[in-house]
Protein backbone atom coordinates (compact mmCIF):
# COMPACT_ATOMS: atom_id res chain seq x y z
CA UNK A 1 0.00 0.00 0.00
CA UNK A 2 1.27 2.87 -0.88
CA UNK A 3 1.73 5.88 1.84
CA UNK A 4 0.50 9.03 -0.12
CA UNK A 5 1.07 13.01 1.65
CA UNK A 6 -1.61 15.41 0.23
CA UNK A 7 0.35 18.53 0.57
CA UNK A 8 -2.26 21.57 0.32
CA UNK A 9 -1.56 25.59 1.64
CA UNK A 10 0.64 27.49 0.73
CA UNK A 11 1.07 31.66 0.74
CA UNK A 12 -0.45 32.42 -2.74
CA UNK A 13 -3.75 34.13 -3.51
CA UNK A 14 -4.90 30.55 -3.70
CA UNK A 15 -4.52 29.28 -0.35
CA UNK A 16 -8.27 28.56 0.50
CA UNK A 17 -9.06 27.09 -2.90
CA UNK A 18 -6.49 24.67 -2.67
CA UNK A 19 -7.94 23.94 0.97
CA UNK A 20 -10.98 22.72 -0.57
CA UNK A 21 -8.80 20.75 -3.23
CA UNK A 22 -7.25 19.06 -1.06
CA UNK A 23 -10.71 18.59 0.64
CA UNK A 24 -11.96 16.96 -2.00
CA UNK A 25 -9.03 14.55 -3.08
CA UNK A 26 -9.40 12.77 0.70
CA UNK A 27 -13.01 12.71 0.52
CA UNK A 28 -12.65 10.61 -2.89
CA UNK A 29 -9.51 8.76 -2.53
CA UNK A 30 -9.30 5.03 -2.73
CA UNK A 31 -8.32 4.15 1.33
CA UNK A 32 -8.07 0.57 0.12
CA UNK A 33 -5.30 1.22 -2.07
CA UNK A 34 -3.14 4.29 -0.24
CA UNK A 35 -2.49 5.11 3.28
CA UNK A 36 -2.72 8.97 3.52
CA UNK A 37 -1.58 11.80 5.08
CA UNK A 38 -1.98 15.13 5.06
CA UNK A 39 0.14 18.52 5.26
CA UNK A 40 -0.65 21.94 5.17
CA UNK A 41 2.00 25.15 4.71
CA UNK A 42 0.58 28.59 5.92
CA UNK A 43 1.48 32.21 4.81
CA UNK A 44 4.19 32.59 6.56
CA UNK A 45 5.76 29.13 4.67
CA UNK A 46 5.85 27.58 7.94
CA UNK A 47 4.62 23.33 7.42
CA UNK A 48 2.42 21.57 9.64
CA UNK A 49 0.89 17.76 9.49
CA UNK A 50 -2.66 18.50 9.41
CA UNK A 51 -5.07 15.45 11.19
CA UNK A 52 -8.04 17.40 11.97
CA UNK A 53 -11.50 17.29 10.78
CA UNK A 54 -12.23 18.35 7.07
CA UNK A 55 -14.60 20.65 8.04
CA UNK A 56 -11.58 23.16 8.59
CA UNK A 57 -10.61 22.82 5.33
CA UNK A 58 -13.74 23.74 3.96
CA UNK A 59 -13.73 27.21 5.80
CA UNK A 60 -10.00 27.83 5.50
CA UNK A 61 -9.27 27.90 9.34
CA UNK A 62 -7.16 24.93 9.60
CA UNK A 63 -4.50 25.83 11.94
CA UNK A 64 -7.38 25.90 14.27
CA UNK A 65 -7.72 21.97 13.90
CA UNK A 66 -5.05 19.24 15.26
CA UNK A 67 -1.62 20.60 13.57
CA UNK A 68 1.49 19.47 14.68
CA UNK A 69 4.99 21.56 12.86
CA UNK A 70 7.02 19.99 10.77
CA UNK A 71 10.84 20.97 11.78
CA UNK A 72 12.87 18.29 9.23
CA UNK A 73 10.46 18.99 6.01
CA UNK A 74 12.57 17.05 3.92
CA UNK A 75 13.05 14.18 5.97
CA UNK A 76 8.81 14.97 6.55
CA UNK A 77 8.85 14.18 2.58
CA UNK A 78 10.70 11.08 2.40
CA UNK A 79 8.61 8.88 4.97
CA UNK A 80 6.09 8.68 2.15
CA UNK A 81 5.86 7.09 -1.85
CA UNK A 82 4.30 9.63 -3.31
CA UNK A 83 3.72 13.57 -2.76
CA UNK A 84 0.43 15.07 -4.01
CA UNK A 85 0.75 18.94 -4.23
CA UNK A 86 -2.49 20.49 -4.64
CA UNK A 87 -1.21 23.71 -3.47
CA UNK A 88 -2.35 26.05 -6.08
CA UNK A 89 -0.34 29.52 -6.80
CA UNK A 90 2.90 30.75 -6.52
CA UNK A 91 4.93 28.85 -4.50
CA UNK A 92 3.18 25.97 -4.90
CA UNK A 93 2.73 25.78 -8.52
CA UNK A 94 5.53 27.71 -10.10
CA UNK A 95 8.07 25.22 -9.62
CA UNK A 96 9.53 26.30 -6.60
CA UNK A 97 8.26 23.10 -4.87
CA UNK A 98 8.50 21.09 -7.73
CA UNK A 99 12.41 22.30 -8.00
CA UNK A 100 12.67 21.27 -3.82
CA UNK A 101 11.16 17.37 -4.73
CA UNK A 102 13.33 17.09 -7.59
CA UNK A 103 16.43 17.72 -5.55
CA UNK A 104 15.63 15.13 -3.30
CA UNK A 105 14.63 12.66 -5.29
CA UNK A 106 11.02 12.84 -3.84
CA UNK A 107 8.36 11.39 -6.28
CA UNK A 108 5.29 13.58 -6.86
CA UNK A 109 2.34 14.17 -8.73
CA UNK A 110 2.02 16.66 -11.83
CA UNK A 111 4.47 18.84 -13.87
CA UNK A 112 8.13 19.27 -13.38
CA UNK A 113 10.11 22.33 -12.40
CA UNK A 114 10.52 23.95 -15.79
CA UNK A 115 7.24 23.31 -17.11
CA UNK A 116 5.57 24.18 -13.92
CA UNK A 117 7.38 27.58 -13.85
CA UNK A 118 6.42 28.41 -17.15
CA UNK A 119 2.85 27.37 -17.28
CA UNK A 120 2.56 29.65 -13.82
CA UNK A 121 4.20 32.82 -15.77
CA UNK A 122 1.81 33.85 -18.15
CA UNK A 123 4.21 36.13 -20.42
CA UNK A 124 6.83 33.28 -20.58
CA UNK A 125 3.61 31.10 -21.68
CA UNK A 126 2.70 33.13 -23.88
CA UNK A 127 6.36 33.28 -25.03
CA UNK A 128 6.09 29.58 -25.95
CA UNK A 129 2.56 29.51 -27.21
CA UNK A 130 4.40 32.08 -30.22
CA UNK A 131 7.38 30.17 -30.53
CA UNK A 132 4.63 26.95 -31.03
CA UNK A 133 2.46 29.15 -33.71
CA UNK A 134 -0.92 28.85 -31.39
CA UNK A 135 -3.18 32.07 -31.74
CA UNK A 136 -3.64 34.40 -29.35
CA UNK A 137 -5.14 37.68 -28.03
CA UNK A 138 -3.02 40.74 -28.71
CA UNK A 139 -1.26 41.18 -25.08
CA UNK A 140 1.91 43.29 -23.72
CA UNK A 141 3.19 42.10 -20.15
CA UNK A 142 4.46 45.29 -17.87
CA UNK A 143 6.63 45.68 -14.64
CA UNK A 144 6.68 48.75 -13.02
CA UNK A 145 8.26 51.17 -15.59
CA UNK A 146 5.41 52.04 -17.98
CA UNK A 147 3.04 54.44 -19.44
CA UNK A 148 -0.53 54.39 -19.85
CA UNK A 149 -0.12 56.29 -23.11
CA UNK A 150 1.63 53.70 -24.54
CA UNK A 151 -0.80 50.18 -23.88
CA UNK A 152 -3.50 52.02 -25.34
CA UNK A 153 -1.60 52.91 -27.93
CA UNK A 154 -0.93 49.18 -28.53
CA UNK A 155 -3.78 47.47 -27.68
CA UNK A 156 -7.64 48.79 -27.83
CA UNK A 157 -10.11 48.85 -25.03
CA UNK A 158 -11.97 47.24 -23.72
CA UNK A 159 -9.05 45.00 -22.55
CA UNK A 160 -8.65 42.34 -19.14
CA UNK A 161 -5.95 43.17 -17.09
CA UNK A 162 -4.57 40.42 -14.55
CA UNK A 163 -1.53 39.05 -12.88
CA UNK A 164 1.35 37.45 -14.79
CA UNK A 165 1.66 34.85 -11.87
CA UNK A 166 -1.57 33.68 -10.51
CA UNK A 167 -4.58 31.77 -11.11
CA UNK A 168 -8.46 31.66 -9.99
CA UNK A 169 -9.12 34.90 -11.80
CA UNK A 170 -7.72 36.44 -8.42
CA UNK A 171 -7.00 40.30 -9.36
CA UNK A 172 -8.28 39.61 -12.89
CA UNK A 173 -10.15 43.16 -14.24
CA UNK A 174 -11.80 44.10 -17.27
CA UNK A 175 -11.15 48.06 -17.78
CA UNK A 176 -13.41 50.01 -21.40
CA UNK A 177 -10.97 53.33 -20.25
CA UNK A 178 -7.97 55.03 -19.27
CA UNK A 179 -9.65 55.50 -15.55
CA UNK A 180 -10.35 51.63 -15.59
CA UNK A 181 -7.06 50.77 -17.09
CA UNK A 182 -5.25 52.46 -13.78
CA UNK A 183 -7.15 51.39 -11.35
CA UNK A 184 -7.26 47.63 -12.76
CA UNK A 185 -3.44 47.55 -13.16
CA UNK A 186 -3.00 48.52 -9.35
CA UNK A 187 -5.14 45.64 -9.03
CA UNK A 188 -3.13 43.70 -10.40
CA UNK A 189 -0.29 44.55 -8.98
CA UNK A 190 -1.67 43.57 -4.92
CA UNK A 191 -0.69 39.99 -6.33
CA UNK A 192 2.19 40.18 -8.68
CA UNK A 193 4.88 43.29 -9.43
CA UNK A 194 4.11 41.88 -13.82
CA UNK A 195 1.28 42.28 -15.28
CA UNK A 196 -0.35 41.09 -18.58
CA UNK A 197 -2.76 43.34 -20.41
CA UNK A 198 -4.93 41.46 -23.25
CA UNK A 199 -7.38 42.71 -25.96
CA UNK A 200 -10.85 41.54 -24.36
CA UNK A 201 -12.77 39.79 -27.14
CA UNK A 202 -16.14 38.38 -26.77
CA UNK A 203 -15.74 34.64 -27.47
CA UNK A 204 -16.80 31.30 -25.46
CA UNK A 205 -15.13 29.72 -23.07
CA UNK A 206 -13.54 26.35 -23.80
CA UNK A 207 -11.29 23.69 -21.91
CA UNK A 208 -9.94 20.41 -22.06
CA UNK A 209 -8.43 18.00 -19.80
CA UNK A 210 -5.12 16.38 -20.38
CA UNK A 211 -4.05 13.10 -18.17
CA UNK A 212 -1.18 10.68 -18.58
CA UNK A 213 -1.81 7.29 -17.82
CA UNK A 214 0.15 4.04 -18.56
CA UNK A 215 1.78 5.45 -20.87
CA UNK A 216 -0.91 7.37 -22.99
CA UNK A 217 -2.09 11.03 -22.93
CA UNK A 218 -5.55 11.51 -22.89
CA UNK A 219 -7.35 14.24 -23.91
CA UNK A 220 -10.95 14.72 -22.65
CA UNK A 221 -14.06 16.05 -24.36
CA UNK A 222 -14.52 20.15 -24.78
CA UNK A 223 -15.82 22.07 -21.98
CA UNK A 224 -17.82 25.46 -21.53
CA UNK A 225 -17.85 28.00 -18.71
CA UNK A 226 -21.29 29.71 -18.99
CA UNK A 227 -19.66 32.66 -16.78
CA UNK A 228 -22.65 34.36 -14.36
CA UNK A 229 -20.85 37.47 -14.86
CA UNK A 230 -19.20 39.13 -18.19
CA UNK A 231 -15.94 37.17 -17.78
CA UNK A 232 -14.87 34.51 -15.87
CA UNK A 233 -13.27 36.33 -12.21
CA UNK A 234 -13.58 34.62 -8.79
CA UNK A 235 -16.47 35.85 -7.82
CA UNK A 236 -17.77 33.89 -11.19
CA UNK A 237 -15.79 30.67 -10.13
CA UNK A 238 -15.96 30.36 -7.06
CA UNK A 239 -19.13 32.60 -5.15
CA UNK A 240 -21.73 33.32 -7.47
CA UNK A 241 -23.52 30.11 -7.93
CA UNK A 242 -25.19 31.05 -10.97
CA UNK A 243 -22.06 29.94 -12.89
CA UNK A 244 -22.43 26.64 -14.38
CA UNK A 245 -19.98 24.13 -16.59
CA UNK A 246 -21.07 21.96 -19.35
CA UNK A 247 -20.09 19.75 -22.29
CA UNK A 248 -21.12 21.31 -25.01
CA UNK A 249 -22.58 19.24 -28.15
CA UNK A 250 -22.62 22.17 -30.56
CA UNK A 251 -18.50 23.01 -30.97
CA UNK A 252 -17.73 22.25 -34.75
CA UNK A 253 -15.57 18.93 -34.86
CA UNK A 254 -13.33 20.97 -36.69
CA UNK A 255 -13.10 23.40 -33.98
CA UNK A 256 -12.38 20.64 -31.54
CA UNK A 257 -9.93 18.83 -33.93
CA UNK A 258 -8.06 22.08 -33.55
CA UNK A 259 -8.41 22.35 -29.80
CA UNK A 260 -6.83 18.73 -29.02
CA UNK A 261 -4.17 19.63 -31.93
CA UNK A 262 -3.28 22.70 -29.96
CA UNK A 263 -3.28 21.16 -26.80
CA UNK A 264 -0.98 18.21 -27.44
CA UNK A 265 1.42 20.64 -28.65
CA UNK A 266 1.26 22.85 -25.76
CA UNK A 267 1.20 19.42 -23.08
CA UNK A 268 4.39 17.97 -25.11
CA UNK A 269 5.88 21.67 -25.67
CA UNK A 270 6.09 22.06 -21.87
CA UNK A 271 7.11 18.83 -21.58
CA UNK A 272 4.35 18.52 -19.01
CA UNK A 273 3.54 15.19 -16.73
CA UNK A 274 0.96 14.10 -15.25
CA UNK A 275 -1.86 15.77 -15.85
CA UNK A 276 -2.95 19.33 -16.92
CA UNK A 277 -5.97 21.84 -17.70
CA UNK A 278 -5.55 24.21 -20.85
CA UNK A 279 -8.04 27.05 -21.72
CA UNK A 280 -9.29 28.54 -24.54
CA UNK A 281 -11.40 31.35 -26.38
CA UNK A 282 -13.40 30.18 -29.20
CA UNK A 283 -14.52 33.49 -31.23
CA UNK A 284 -17.63 32.15 -33.31
CA UNK A 285 -18.28 35.11 -35.39
CA UNK A 286 -14.69 35.36 -37.11
CA UNK A 287 -13.95 31.64 -36.17
CA UNK A 288 -10.87 32.18 -34.60
CA UNK A 289 -9.25 29.75 -31.92
CA UNK A 290 -7.12 31.66 -29.18
CA UNK A 291 -4.63 30.16 -26.15
CA UNK A 292 -5.85 31.99 -22.79
CA UNK A 293 -3.52 29.45 -20.09
CA UNK A 294 -2.42 26.29 -19.09
CA UNK A 295 -3.14 25.49 -15.56
CA UNK A 296 -0.24 22.58 -14.47
CA UNK A 297 -2.30 22.23 -10.95
CA UNK A 298 -5.85 23.13 -11.97
CA UNK A 299 -8.16 23.17 -9.53
CA UNK A 300 -9.52 20.05 -7.48
CA UNK A 301 -12.56 20.86 -5.97
CA UNK A 302 -16.11 19.10 -6.20
CA UNK A 303 -17.06 21.43 -8.25
CA UNK A 304 -13.67 22.13 -10.47
CA UNK A 305 -14.03 21.45 -14.01
CA UNK A 306 -10.89 19.21 -14.69
CA UNK A 307 -12.32 16.48 -12.54
CA UNK A 308 -15.47 17.05 -14.72
CA UNK A 309 -13.60 17.00 -17.78
CA UNK A 310 -12.14 13.76 -17.05
CA UNK A 311 -15.33 12.32 -15.75
CA UNK A 312 -16.71 12.98 -19.30
CA UNK A 313 -14.01 10.35 -20.86
CA UNK A 314 -15.57 7.39 -17.86
CA UNK A 315 -13.07 8.45 -15.32
CA UNK A 316 -14.52 8.68 -12.28
CA UNK A 317 -13.38 11.31 -9.38
CA UNK A 318 -11.25 8.23 -6.93
CA UNK A 319 -10.11 6.32 -9.98
CA UNK A 320 -8.66 9.79 -11.75
CA UNK A 321 -6.75 10.19 -8.31
CA UNK A 322 -5.64 6.92 -8.17
CA UNK A 323 -3.90 7.38 -11.72
CA UNK A 324 -2.41 10.38 -10.87
CA UNK A 325 -1.06 9.09 -7.75
CA UNK A 326 0.69 5.97 -9.46
CA UNK A 327 1.95 7.79 -12.07
CA UNK A 328 3.83 10.14 -10.02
Amino acid sequence: MKKVLILFGGNSSEHYVSCKSAKSIVENIDKKLFKYEMAGIDFDNIWYKFSGDLKFLENGNWKEANILKVDNIVGFLKEFDVVFPITHGTNGEDGKLQGMLELFNIPFVGCKTLASSIGMDKEMSKVIFDNLNINQVPYIAINDDYKISDIIEKIDFPVIVKPANGGSSIGISKSDNKKELIKAISVAKRYDSKVIIEKFIKARELEIAVLENKGKTLYSNIGEIKSANEFYDYDAKYINNKSTTIIPDDIPLIVVDKIKEYTKKIFEGLNCNGYARVDFFYDEENNEIYINEINTIPGFTSISMYPKLIESIGINYTDLITILINNA
